[in-house]
């Protein structure tokens, strides 16, 4: 199969081509295969390759939705069993996985075949994708920008054609923000929607979820149905849903009531491309017949940024503590900015700590509040146009200053001086819409409506009420057909240059 036929198809299709014995599962391997080997170079998407093992079920007798579709995982919270789960550090790259992660077994269960693990920052903890163990991926759309993070490889994989869809995972933004730097469809579900066990339970109370990034929105909702409900051990369960997600996909949704905002909710810089962006949004809602205004969630969101950061960060230095008892390795087996952070975790109080977390009721109630006057909010998914690779580096004055703190364990000097604040600034000013969900245990989505006058991507998003990813889906859907994105290809290599071998 040649490239540029590879390209016009998104999972759903692959998999009705197999299905239909038109393509076989060896042949779509070999055309992601050979897209991987041409782009990567450039962009380094994938810091696992597991061909020789794709190969081998490629060759086999698959069923499931998606049989024969190649499959790239994130190489954070999906473990594949006896392939190390790096989650971008150094220290964890040589300890292989004991067994699947549950949403793992779903994706093989449905068919799909994996031949990689894609690239992210150090634990999960950036919007952006530069971990000094996988080194920077890049942005298909344009090179010298980041494809945003954590889930930035996967994002980069699809965006480039690699695959059409690929393993994501979101714990204050990471399904989205890469989704709306590369042009694509990032649905964070709800907590509990989607497990991230067995090992480890889940993550930040529930605020992480796993899920896809994808090109079209009929993956993500047939994805969702792949990967959906508890497990016997699950501290969560949902009632799910009547039907399936992908049928929710074929009756328009019924004319909504949306709230719009811009302004930061953390009271940082907004650019003029991510008002735009929304802009955008509100004109096309408008004339698809839903009701579009100008609202506010009554939300304190600079307290739930500390909220967040705070249990983050103190999340962050158990990580650390874990990864060190699992392999040995001293301090130095970590990148700066992660032990520096780890390092004001480990000030955060017990007290401190369960207090950030008991204002997270608070949080769900105004929410709630708010989804009662309006079907969804509407916001940029970021406040800016991706960086540039390397913009978002930790200042030279910060690293000396974080270095000292260290070295006289006196990180709680650094919540005491201000410094955390300006932690929040420099973490969430460009992404401060999307902890909110995480938060709250909602549903929200990137969806890719707007090109910057360079030609960047820059989605929006929408949060959901509580079960409300159906309802998101069927406005993406309804939005897809009125402002169709799939044909849109970066200009990274024409077809003719990258088809299979």
């Amino acid at each position: 199969m040649e490239y540029a036929e590879y390209r016009r198809y998104d999972a759903v299709g692959l998999a009705g081509l197999v299905a239909g014995g038109e393509v076989s599962p060896v042949e779509l391997l070999d055309a992601a295969l050979a897209r991987l080997d041409a782009v990567d170079p450039t962009l380094n998407t994938v810091v696992q390759r597991l061909d020789d093992r794709a190969r081998v079920r490629a060759d086999g007798p698959l069923t499931g939705p998606f049989a024969g579709v190649p499959f790239l995982v994130k190489d954070l919270l999906q473990d594949v069993i006896g392939t190390p789960t790096g989650s971008g550090s150094r220290a964890l790259t040589d300890l292989p996985a004991a067994q699947n992660a549950v949403v793992v077994d779903r994706w093989i269960d449905a068919g799909l075949v994996i031949f990689g693990k894609t690239n992210t920052p150090e634990f999960g903890a950036k919007g952006i994708t530069e971990p000094e163990s996988g080194g920077v991926t890049r942005n298909p759309w344009d090179r010298a920008l980041t494809p945003g993070g954590s889930s930035g490889g996967s994002a980069a994989a699809v965006a480039a054609g690699v695959v059409p869809v690929a393993g994501a995972n979101d714990g204050g933004g990471s399904i989205r923000i890469p989704a709306a730097c590369c042009g694509l469809v990032g649905l964070k579900p709800g907590r509990g929607v989607v497990p991230t066990g067995p090992v480890g339970g889940e993550p930040l109370h529930g605020a992480v979820s796993n899920g896809v990034i994808s090109r079209t929105v009929r993956d993500s909702a047939a994805m969702l149905d792949v990967m959906a409900g508890a497990y016997p051990a699950a501290p969560y369960t949902t009632g799910g849903i009547p039907g399936s997600y992908a049928a929710a996909l074929e009756t328009p949704p019924r004319r909504l009531r949306i709230g719009y905002a811009t302004d930061s909710p953390i009271g940082t810089g907004v650019h003029t491309e991510a008002i735009a962006a929304v802009d955008r949004a509100v004109v096309l809602l408008d004339e698809l017949g839903h009701h579009v205004e100008p609202a506010e969630t009554g939300i304190d969101e600079r307290r739930l940024a500390a909220d967040f950061l705070t249990m983050w960060f103190a999340s962050l230095a158990l990580e650390v503590d874990e990864a060190r008892r699992r392999t040995g390795c001293g301090p130095d087996g970590f990148e700066f900015d992660t032990r520096f952070l780890a390092e004001l975790g480990r000030t955060v109080s017990a007290p401190d700590y369960l207090a950030a977390h008991a204002r997270w009721a608070g949080y769900v109630r105004d929410l709630a509040a708010f989804h009662e006057r309006y079907d969804l909010l509407l916001t940029p998914t970021l406040a800016y146009p991706p960086a540039r690779v390397g913009e978002l580096a930790t200042p030279r004055w910060m690293r000396a200053l974080g270095s000292a703190l260290m070295a006289t364990r006196m990180g709680r000097l650094a919540r005491w001086s201000g410094l955390i604040d300006k932690v929040i600034d420099d973490n969430l000013g460009r992404t401060p819409y999307t902890q909110l969900a995480n938060i709250t245990g909602r549903p929200a989505i990137s969806v890719p409506l707007h090109w910057t006058s360079e030609g960047v991507p820059l989605g929006v998003q929408f949060v959901g009420p509580l079960g409300g990813e159906a309802l998101l889906l069927a406005l993406a859907g309804e939005l897809e057909q009125a402002d169709p994105w799939f044909d849109r290809q970066p200009p990274l290599l024409p077809a003719s240059d990258v088809s299979p071998k």
